[in-house]
């Protein structure tokens, strides 16, 4: 078996294999070959390729319905240039390979996968890809599985000149889950795509998590990330289900909803997001900027529930027309500021008599429903004129703003429009809401 590097043993395998019709034949491949493509040209439907432990220096095309898989270190190195696989047919399967060294120039979208909208029902999994341009590309394919793969950038290389981790375009019935995905640009980006479902993926030291843009019907559950600039960047998009996912001390924001609607937000821990430095503005310090647990901006008929935001800068920042959301048992837990709501519309955050728990609230609860029986209020004018104008935190401690927090408290009938919740929760849905 170790002659399958020649020429004639390679082509004399494949002759005998199929002059008997056999089907599903299996190829192990030895040593550094230059004949593998060749291979892959001649092969049938069904074929299994499978690489011994070595080093190929290779840019294949997969024209064939094939399984590609090795033993443990095989690597195929695409020594820097275009794509290390692409797949041109359906049904492929490539697992348990290290696939390294595709091309960088972003442009030309260099992977070491790029899959063909012909490929339907490729499967990529448990394989380890490390230097490329992109981890994985998913272009146009219908109902691709990308499991348990660990894909790592170039860290040498800035974060916006990197790229993705994996990507789908205009993708639909797929299933990512399982993935580990570090130092690339986004861990998973997805444009165009429409009902798939990304699950179980952990993702860290990135600029985005999970970016969304204008994708439709998709499923995001159970992703865990961190360390990241924005856990999860859902934009332009309608009708998703986010769900039971965790983002734990990201920068900026854990969540980030634009123009988001008709959308699922629920079961999700957004714990420790502040703003500043961090692996995505490379340590250093950003002079104003909040950590947001959740950012709304010009989102309209979502629900939003069950949520744990706790021990951010903020813990939710709504802006730009985001009304009409249903927002009730969350957990707001020990943020530096709960809520941040500039608007000329007042927003009563229940649904059916019951609101959110809010880790400064100084209520009571006399008949013991476990509702409180005061109104809270997270704002109050002095907040909302310190938003407008930043500049006025020079007078944070002076007369004149103790006495308009006084005026304000005497005298209601001068409160501003702001959020409201009429039917505080005494404890927290979650467990962690009164321990962290």
């Amino acid at each position: 078996m170790h002659y399958l590097n020649q020429p004639f043993w390679l082509l004399l395998c494949w002759l005998l294999t199929h002059a008997f019709g056999v089907q599903a034949a299996e190829y192990r491949i030895y040593g550094s070959t230059n004949n593998i493509q060749a291979l892959i040209n001649n092969a049938e439907a069904g074929d299994r390729l499978v690489f011994s432990a070595g080093r190929y220096h290779v840019n294949l095309t997969v024209n064939k319905s094939l399984i590609l898989t090795g033993d443990p270190d095989a690597i195929l190195d695409g020594d820097n240039t275009g794509d290390v696989i692409r797949v041109r047919a359906p049904n492929v399967t490539i697992q348990g390979l290290r696939i390294e060294n595709s091309g960088h120039d972003l442009t030309e979208m260099n992977a070491g996968i790029f899959v063909e909208s012909v490929a339907e029902n490729i499967t990529i999994e448990n394989n380890k890809f490390d230097g490329n341009g992109f981890g994985i590309w998913l272009r146009g394919c219908k109902s691709p599985k990308v499991l348990n793969n660990h894909v790592h950038g170039v860290p040498e290389v800035r974060s916006q000149d990197r790229g993705n981790g994996i990507h789908l375009s205009s993708v639909s019935q797929g299933i990512v889950k399982g993935n580990e995905i570090w130092e690339t640009r986004d861990g998973i980006y997805i444009e165009s795509s429409n009902n798939n479902t990304l699950e179980a993926n952990v993702l860290h030291d990135l600029r985005y998590g999970i970016h969304y843009m204008y994708s439709h019907s998709n499923r995001v559950i159970g992703n865990h990330s961190r360390n990241t600039r924005t856990g999860f960047a859902l934009m332009q998009s309608n009708h998703l289900t986010v769900l039971n996912n965790t983002s734990e001390q990201d920068r900026n924001y854990g969540i980030l909803l634009n123009f988001i609607t008709y959308s699922k937000i629920a079961n999700n821990r957004i714990i420790g997001v502040q703003g500043g430095g961090g692996y995505a503005t490379g340590g250093a310090s950003i002079l104003g900027a909040e950590g947001k647990a959740i950012f709304i901006y010009n989102s309209q008929f979502n629900v939003i529930h069950n949520n744990l935001f706790s021990s951010g800068d903020i813990g939710i920042h709504l802006t730009a027309g985001s009304e009409d959301n249903k927002i009730y048992g969350n957990s707001f837990n020990g943020n530096r500021v709960q809520v941040k709501y500039v608007a000329n519309r007042s927003q009563d955050w229940v649904h059916e008599g019951r609101g959110n728990y809010w880790s400064d609230y100084l209520g009571w609860d006399l008949n013991a429903d476990g509702i409180g029986d005061k109104q809270y209020e997270p704002n109050d004018a002095v907040d909302k004129l310190l938003w407008k104008y930043p500049m006025a935190r020079v007078l944070m401690n002076s007369p004149a703003v103790e006495t308009l927090r006084w005026v304000h408290e005497k005298f209601p009938v001068l409160k501003s429009q702001g959020v409201y919740d009429s039917a505080p929760l005494m404890l927290s849905p979650h467990k962690e809401g009164l321990s962290l």
